[in-house]
């Protein structure tokens, strides 16, 4: 499973969401704002800019469709 890490206001967030739609690939969405205490498990994968893409051993940070590809 896919879980995106996720901020309000950001754009980068949405589009990561909608590329992940637009594929089909179901994923979590975790608001950090919203869900605070999860921050911390942001920056444990080593990131400080929202969104944050994990699945697996992959996670990386940002709208980076040739990561995002990777997933499917």
């Amino acid at each position: 499973m896919v879980t995106v890490y996720s901020k309000n206001n950001c754009m980068q967030c949405k589009m990561v969401k909608k590329w992940l739609s637009e594929h089909e690939i179901a994923f979590d969405e975790i608001n950090i704002d919203e869900k605070p205490e999860f921050i911390q498990t942001v920056l444990d994968l080593g990131f400080r800019a929202a969104p944050v893409v994990k699945k697996g051993e992959l996670s990386f940070s940002g709208f980076r469709p040739s990561e995002l590809a990777k997933l499917v």
